[in-house]
């Protein structure tokens, strides 16, 4: 840190101090996707930031049961990594006053940027977007189950449906007013929220943001979420499937822009009024989509929750408002296109990452506009409602349906490995073909029961 970092961390400090902070719980996601902690006393913050806390560099290698695995650079326990909280962003918990919240990143200990750190790799993506000119804006989108355990240790939904309804709202106005209140008490911008399809299930829309600002409101309202669940007596799980056949989406919107504040997916005079640099865009991410998917979609029942005529985009094909598309293109309403225009991705769930799912989306758009992709016309139709010859002369493909495919599709993506890094792409790999190879096979009843709490 400069002298200049250290006196502003000084004044930050003494800020919490006055508003009543006394510890900080830094956060950073792992391998498997969970989200991990270590907790310190306030007047440390900046001895953190600036030596960081010791970490096996296998940790690297984590699955989501906290079980390990290896790859030909990580054998085992030996090395370490540093964790030193992001001193720009520390946010006082509204919902315990006495703790604050920040995001940590990954370094070796000579102070370099470990090219493994996942918030790290979004940090470089969203660089290398500026550096050719565009600014990526995105959102995400996600929906949980809320639930009461009872005293014989069933697990009951806060509410019953109907989707949508008053009826549920009625059940759940209370835990969301305390929810909105948190967030915004801490930055965090709402776009929407209500009591969603499924039993027990709510949905929340985020601001839109920067990217790596709305991956860690991604972090910051899963934490918010938990803690107020905790208040009223409920638990809240992000897991993706939390019935079989019913289980809990996390969209990911995203828009490009120039730099002067022009939004490509919209103007142009491409398909659906796509700007040529818009189309290209797109047009990279939907040629890496199966690969991107393990990013998206990293655990077994991830792939329960992906079915055709689900809404949950189980198709690699991209449409102008449709909801069986893994790609969705909104344009919103006539007046404010220039603001709204955005593409939806829809197959990716809530044990995602939610920092590598949004640097993957940018490395492959980027490679799109390197190469002057173009995309086919846009999906009208249902694809699952398609005879198999009908979307084979379509050239409408089903995403991978199982952990393994999407990791084979990672594994030979030359396009993510070379914005990843050799390191980072072959220590993904790694955990999820030893997440498939652990949980593939299983009763999918006893994979929900055993992950339901664990996202």
């Amino acid at each position: 840190m400069t002298a200049d970092d250290e006196k502003r961390l000084e004044r930050l400090v003494g800020e919490l101090r006055e508003a009543g902070v006394r510890h900080v719980v830094a956060t950073m996601v792992d391998s498997g996707s969970i989200t991990r902690v270590k907790c310190f006393s306030l007047d440390d913050l900046a001895s953190f930031a600036r030596w960081g806390s010791g970490f096996s560099i296998l940790w690297a290698l984590v699955l989501s049961n906290d079980h390990f695995t290896t790859t030909d650079a990580i054998r085992g326990p030996v090395g370490d990594m540093r964790m030193l909280p992001d001193p720009s962003v520390v946010v006082q918990l509204a919902t315990t006053p006495k703790w604050a919240w920040t995001p940590m990143d990954l370094y070796d200990q000579e102070g370099v940027p470990l090219s493994l750190c996942p918030r790290g790799f979004l940090k470089r993506m969203s660089a290398e977007a500026t550096a050719r000119g565009y600014s990526v804006r995105m959102a995400f989108e996600l929906e949980w189950f809320l639930a009461s355990i009872l005293d014989d240790g069933r697990v009951e939904p806060v509410h019953r449906g109907p989707g949508y309804s008053a009826n549920a709202w009625a059940l759940t106005h209370d835990f969301s007013a305390d929810l909105l209140e948190a967030l915004a008490a801490q930055g965090v911008r709402v776009a929407q929220l209500h009591p969603e399809y499924s039993d027990g299930q709510m949905e929340v829309s985020l601001g839109v943001a920067d990217p790596l600002v709305a991956a860690d409101w991604h972090v910051l309202l899963r934490h918010t979420v938990r803690t107020i669940s905790e208040q009223y007596g409920y638990k809240s799980s992000f897991s993706p499937v939390t019935v079989p056949g019913l289980g809990n989406g996390c969209h990911l919107h995203f828009s490009l822009y120039d730099l002067a504040g022009e939004n490509l997916f919209c103007g142009g005079d491409r398909v659906i009024d796509l700007t040529a640099t818009g189309e290209s865009f797109l047009a990279g991410v939907l040629a890496e989509l199966s690969a991107i998917l393990a990013l998206a979609c990293p655990t077994v029942p991830s792939y329960e929750r992906l079915q055709p005529k689900h809404w949950a985009g189980a198709y690699r094909v991209w449409g102008h408002e449709n909801r069986e598309a893994a790609l969705r293109f909104i344009t919103g309403m006539a007046g404010g296109r220039r603001d709204t225009a955005n593409m939806e991705f829809k197959a990716a769930d809530c044990a995602g990452h939610p920092y590598l799912l949004p640097g993957a989306i940018i490395a492959a758009g980027l490679n799109g506009i390197d190469q002057g992709m173009t995309l086919p016309e846009p999906c009208w139709v249902d694809p699952g409602s398609l005879t198999e010859a009908e979307r084979a002369a379509a050239g409408y493909e089903q995403l991978p349906s199982s952990l393994s495919e999407a990791t084979d599709a990672l594994a030979g993506s030359g396009v993510l490995r070379t914005a990843m890094g050799d390191l980072l792409h072959d220590c993904m790999i790694a955990v999820r073909r030893a997440e498939a190879e652990a949980d593939e096979g299983r009763p999918i009843d006893d994979l929900v029961r055993e992950q339901l709490w664990r996202f």
